[in-house]
């Protein structure tokens, strides 16, 4: 029987990964890709009589999910994001939480009654909920130093999936996977692997290189980055921006890695207002609705329009700001997302371009 296990390339999807198969290690075709790549069920082929679904948007992958449901293949999905509407089908089993702080890898390691907790743990780390983290390692009275390896090592695993093509990385999630596929216990891993060596001393050369960057835009609730378009700001953008954001929690943060044609836009909500990440859960009233950010007036964006994005939750989204002809905002080019209405120039009042935003009760106070 051909089963696929498809699975986000972060800390979350590998660690996910990881403990069902250290629990039910059955051999399988792997399907991942770069942290950014999630429009993964659409490679696996009709002919599949069992899937597995790690830490991808159902959502994101729907019209595949239900090609596969067609063709009589069993689906077991295990998620944070959020879904949608969730199809009613006898051969999918769904396992879908959105709330801040849930982690793929804390509901795979629900279902096995924490036996790999450990893992879980390094998951959530992953994912930069800290505090979800350090709760859920209670029953492993670990040291503080103890703690501090699993937290480095989800950090390093999470940094590991960024890159615009797997060249980028240091390892594929599918060699990554490997790597830890032999360890029941990370502190193994750690302990024993070149491969924490080389991730270790790759994202401290990456991080480097981030200590005299400056923000674009600095605001009590927002800044905006300018990273360049290398390998090293491509690895380091998601780990620069969750530490941002621990540094910061009540600020905004957008991380804008330049690319051809355009940049590769990363948001990250102030975590000190986390939200879920189901925005079908919130009244109609207050549905998100499409606001800007200005970007820095620079050259290389001068032509800019806006583009929409998600409400920024915990969970990180990135998307690519690309650069075209367009009307030219009197306030400067403009990133627009959905959710919070941010701008350079605090006059006291709202301006109607900012106007309507029903959802900016999960936003920064900016206007006053």
């Amino acid at each position: 029987m051909t089963h696929y296990d498809v699975f986000n390339g972060d800390a979350d999807g590998l660690c996910a990964l990881h403990q069902l198969r250290l629990d039910n290690p059955i051999e399988s075709e792997l399907i991942t890709g770069v942290k950014r790549d999630i429009d993964l069920l659409k490679q696996v082929p009709d002919s599949a009589q069992s899937v597995t679904v790690l830490d991808v948007s159902l959502d994101k992958n729907r019209e595949a999910l239900q090609r596969l449901l067609d063709a009589d293949t069993h689906i077991t999905y295990i998620d944070h994001h959020f879904p949608g509407e969730v199809p009613n089908h006898p051969n999918l089993s769904t396992t879908i939480e959105t709330a801040a702080t849930v982690c793929t890898g804390l509901l795979v390691n629900g279902h096995l009654k924490g036996a790999y907790l450990p893992w879980a743990v390094t998951a959530a780390y992953g994912d930069n909920l800290n505090a979800t983290a350090e709760q859920a390692a209670t029953p492993l009275g670990l040291s503080d130093a103890a703690l501090a390896d699993l937290k480095q090592l989800g950090t390093l695993m999470n940094y590991n999936g960024y890159g615009a093509t797997l060249d980028d990385l240091w390892f594929t999630p599918t060699a990554l996977y490997q790597a830890i596929k032999p360890h029941s216990d990370p502190f193994t891993f750690i302990r024993d692997d070149t491969a924490f060596e080389t991730l270790r001393d790759g994202h401290a050369a990456d991080t480097e290189k981030t200590e005299n960057l400056a923000p674009s835009i600095s605001e009590d609730h927002i800044a905006v980055y300018e990273l360049p378009d290398a390998p090293w700001a491509r690895r380091v953008s998601g780990d620069f921006a969750n530490a941002l954001a621990n540094r910061y929690p009540d600020r905004a943060h957008a991380l804008l890695t330049e690319k051809s044609g355009g940049y590769l836009v990363s948001v990250r909500a102030p975590l000190a207002r986390r939200e879920g990440a189901d925005p079908a859960a919130l009244p109609a009233a207050a549905q998100p609705q499409p606001v800007s950010i200005p970007c820095h007036p620079k050259t290389s964006i001068d032509s800019s329009t806006a583009c929409a994005l998600p409400t920024p939750t915990p969970d990180h989204h990135e998307h690519l700001l690309s650069r075209h002809a367009g009307a030219r905002h009197p306030h400067g080019p403009r990133l627009a997302y959905r959710g919070c209405a941010v701008s350079r120039h605090h006059t006291g009042a709202r301006r109607p371009d900012t106007l309507p935003n029903p959802h900016r009760h999960l936003c920064p106070p900016l206007h006053r």
